[in-house]
């Protein structure tokens, strides 16, 4: 579960209902069936004019990502795993590659290996997963499009809303009691728009951004590992470069670890 949309979700209600309690204004005006019915399935229709069904079909997919997460292999892990890939490199040749590669689920990663192991060279492997990699920066910028886009018609919908309630009320001045009452009623539409706009469409689709930046890190990662491994490089010279995609604060050296390992193995046989 992808806890900071809920918390952004829910405290934007919140601070909209409270605000308005705090104002003097009644929240309860917020349940008006006609304003959510123009920002909403208004919304919606501008949406389906402005997009493919192809590009829509994605849409289930991308709200579930904003909800419940995607998840990644750890920078630190693909660290771990290439250096150890080096290692038997230089043991066991390109069929110890191709071994390990099979026991990989993540299919960038698998496909990645494989054509190391198959002797590809090092130009070959960078156009490839590269132009992979475009094509993956691509298909994600067309997703947060589509909340881009819903957060640009929102709030215009919201003015078309509140005109629509305006008419209403002042069609009817006889009954002046009720004119406050249905001007405030005008302006929910204007609210809703603004609010689906600016608190939920707008940072969906900036949250869609930096989640695709990130996938687009750790594949560049796999990229740069796999290239270093091409070339035959030491395990030393592997964890030299992939160290650099992760934060100084998140590295773990793995000659420390190997050194702590040894230690440990010394202290036991003195004490044996």
């Amino acid at each position: 579960m992808e806890k900071s949309t809920l918390i952004g979700v829910f405290g934007g209600m919140a601070a909209v209902g409270v605000g308005m309690a705090l104002k003097g204004a009644d929240p309860s005006t917020l349940i008006n069936p006609a304003a959510f019915l123009i920002i909403i399935m208004g919304t919606i229709a501008a949406i389906f004019n402005a997009f493919t069904m192809q590009g829509l079909k994605k849409v289930p997919k991308l709200f579930k990502i904003l909800f419940f997460g995607k998840k990644f292999m750890p920078k630190q892990e693909i660290l771990e795993l290439f250096v150890s890939l080096a290692k038997s490199a230089k043991q066991g040749g390109v069929v110890a590659i191709e071994k390990r590669a099979q026991e990989i689920d993540d299919a960038f990663l698998k496909s990645s290996l494989i054509m190391v192991a198959d002797g590809f060279d090092a130009d070959f492997i960078a156009d490839t997963i590269e132009s992979e990699i475009k094509q993956m920066e691509e298909r994600h910028r067309s997703g947060a499009l589509i909340f881009a886009q819903c957060g640009m018609y929102a709030p215009t919908l919201g003015v078309l809303g509140a005109v629509i309630g305006l008419i209403a009320a002042l069609g009817n001045l006889s009954d002046i009691d009720q004119l406050g009452h249905s001007i405030a009623a005008a302006f929910v539409a204007t609210l809703l728009g603004i609010f689906t706009g600016y608190v939920l469409w707008h940072p969906f689709a900036n949250k869609l951004k930096q989640i695709s930046q990130e996938e687009v890190e750790i594949k560049k990662m796999i990229l740069e590992g796999a290239l270093t491994l091409q070339s035959g490089a030491s395990s030393i010279a592997m964890e030299a470069r992939l160290q650099a995609f992760i934060p100084l604060s998140e590295r773990k050296s793995q000659r420390d670890e190997g050194d702590s390992s040894e230690e440990n193995n010394n202290e036991a046989k003195e004490k044996a």
